[in-house]
């Protein structure tokens, strides 16, 4: 049986297939359109996700959007009516695309695709929650899943056990994290559904001074998690902006304007809603192991993806276990809502041991062969040597070790935002300057922005906090004391940005300024090059940590094919390349010229 599910129209438009219970491919739509967060109708990735299979739509038994559009439109119009007579002009700019598309999608499927089977529809939450317990390895487990809204829901949380899910309590729209956190992802000067993880990594640089006028003002914050907003701050149900001149009178200016110059006060900022979250976050899975009695939990939707509350959530001790989407926002979606198909609505058994889950590292996209690569290159005129896999670790550990930058594209393309050793920048975690550079020179991005590690799984606990696997770099813990380099004076002569020049541990490039990484963990079974090449670094140098960051540049979404790698490649100050077994150096390589067009990209996002 061959379940697609689709998740669009509002952002990270993808598209999953499953085939007999079994995951087998899922890719975001902006993967192919190079449109980042790309919400237009998975096309591509549906066409994809068809052919890896070797199916039409004919051999389709199902297709299932991941929500409820008549709910969700009848919440528009509710909240409209709400707040009339300013919230008309809102509504009145939503119509039009929802009389010719959102209203529509059973014919739009139907007229897209040229399908004619069953079309069915999960709710939004439901789908989050599917995507939480079902690829999860647990027989039972609690769910709970956040996000900024759904048709109604903002976050819910319940059950799972063998092929069922169960939704006990919800949180109602407007009151919403999800929402709250862009509030002020919007008002520190960043972009609402992709900045958010900036305002995160903003936050270790500044004080929570403003954590008490959150709660006083903003919120109404219940021991059980739950809250009520003061709505007379924000403006998202009746204007455009997601503050208002309320808000900017209470925290004494208006928004930054973007790409303007980040001052200690936004650092402040970003410090303060950072502590509010993970305190609502707390007090959520506290109630949530009170109310279910599970021990282990599942997490999904975009607040999921706030790794540090994630790591706080498996430190305080109430769950022995979590899980976290990889894809938790709404791509992720499309997952849930084909798994909710396959196991609860036509009632077949679930696979769980406890050990393994079925997200298969999240490794669920389009794969090239070598046949593929290497006759791109010729047809580039591309400088390469190829390689052998057997003596690619070596090759590429030694290179890291010498200082150097590399792209590393094999296998499938990562489901979800994070790059998991599929699509990847690697660099040496032990060299001071290599944060820096590699945001200001190969990332193009802020150069507060911290990177993350991949550390081999045997060899996490001895150099973080960590007692468990991280494969999809979903959890945020403290290093090690015994690699802690102590600032002098605690660092407390340092203010914003100058704690960037100190170095704090062994393996400084991947170090925040409060002493964490978001780590990931790899296992040979999951991604044996990958784990072989920071093994064999681990063998030259006594570190089994290596940076890992994503094969792309601000403003464009993870590369996909071997032509988004080789541009991406040629316009950066990488070093090295390893393509598939195919090894460019960049000082072989014909320069390009420079595209204008490509450098407004990150100068304006």
């Amino acid at each position: 049986m061959n379940i697609l599910g689709i998740s669009c129209f509002y952002h990270d438009s993808a598209a999953c297939l499953v085939h007999d219970g079994e995951i087998v491919a899922a890719v975001q739509e902006e993967r192919f359109t190079r449109k980042k967060h790309d919400f237009a109708f998975p096309t591509h990735s549906i066409n994809w996700c068809l052919r890896e299979c070797g199916i039409t739509i004919k051999d389709l038994n199902y297709v299932v959007f991941y929500d409820k559009p008549l709910i969700k439109f009848e919440r528009i119009l509710e909240t409209s009516l709400t707040y009339a007579p300013s919230g008309i002009s809102q509504f009145i700019q939503a119509i039009p695309l929802w009389l010719k598309q959102k209203l529509w999608i059973p014919e739009f499927i139907q007229r897209e695709l040229n399908y004619k089977g069953k079309i069915l529809f999960a709710s939004h939450h439901e789908s989050h929650a599917a995507s939480a317990f079902y690829p999860s390895p647990f027989k039972e487990a609690a769910f709970l899943t956040m996000d900024g809204v759904g048709e109604w829901d903002t976050a819910s949380f319940g059950i799972g056990k063998d092929n069922g899910i169960k939704i006990l309590e919800t949180l109602r729209f407007p009151h919403s994290l999800g929402l709250l956190y862009s509030a002020f992802t919007y008002y520190t000067g960043f972009k609402v559904n992709s900045g958010e993880y900036k305002v995160m990594g903003l936050a270790p640089y500044g004080e929570p001074k403003y954590v008490d006028l959150i709660l006083n003002e903003l919120l109404d914050l219940k021991e059980d998690g739950s809250f009520k907003l003061n709505m007379k701050y924000f403006g998202y149900c009746n204007t455009l902006r997601m503050t208002n001149k309320n808000f900017d009178k209470l925290f004494g200016a208006p928004p930054r304007k973007p790409e303007t110059k980040i001052a200690q006060r936004e650092m402040d900022i970003a410090a303060s809603i950072q502590k509010v979250t993970e305190e609502i976050v707390l007090r959520i899975a506290k109630h949530v192991h009170k109310t279910t009695g599970m021990d282990k939990i599942c997490l999904a939707g975009g607040v999921a993806l706030n790794c540090v509350s994630n790591g706080k959530i498996l430190r305080a001790g109430h769950f022995k276990d979590i899980w976290v989407q990889p894809a938790s926002g709404d791509a992720g979606g499309a997952v849930g809502a084909a798994l909710l198909i396959w196991h609860k609505y036509l009632g077949n058994k679930r696979f769980a041991d406890e050990k393994h889950d079925q997200q298969k590292c999240s490794l669920l996209g389009p794969y090239y062969s070598d046949d593929y690569i290497e006759s791109f290159l010729k047809k580039e005129k591309a400088s390469y040597r190829k390689l052998s896999y057997s003596e690619i670790p070596e090759k590429v550990s030694e290179i890291i070790a010498q200082g150097n930058v590399v792209g590393w594209f094999q296998g499938r393309l990562e489901f979800g935002p994070r790059a998991l050793g599929a699509r990847s920048i690697i660099g040496d975690a032990r060299n001071p300057e290599m944060q820096s550079r590699m945001n200001l020179k190969i990332k193009y991005r802020e150069s507060f922005r911290p990177f993350a590690p991949t550390v081999l799984s045997e060899k996490v606990s001895d150099w973080f906090e960590l007692e468990k696997e991280s494969p999809y770099m979903l959890l945020v813990a403290p290093i090690k004391a015994k690699i802690k380099i102590e600032v002098k004076d605690n660092g407390t002569n340092l203010s914003g940005f100058e704690k960037l020049k100190v170095k704090r541990s062994e393996i400084p490039a991947v170090t925040h300024v409060d002493y964490s990484a978001r780590v990931q963990t790899i296992k040979r079974d999951d991604n044996p090059l990958y784990y072989d090449t920071i093994n064999a670094f681990y063998k030259k140098t006594g570190c089994p940590v290596i940076i890992n960051t994503s094969f792309n540049v601000r403003g464009e979404p993870l590369v996909c094919s071997p032509e988004d790698a080789l541009k991406c490649f040629l316009r950066t100050e990488m070093d090295y390349l390893i393509i598939g077994c195919f090894l460019l150096q960049k000082k072989e390589q014909e320069p390009l010229q420079k595209d204008i067009k490509w450098q407004k990209v990150f100068e304006l996002d």
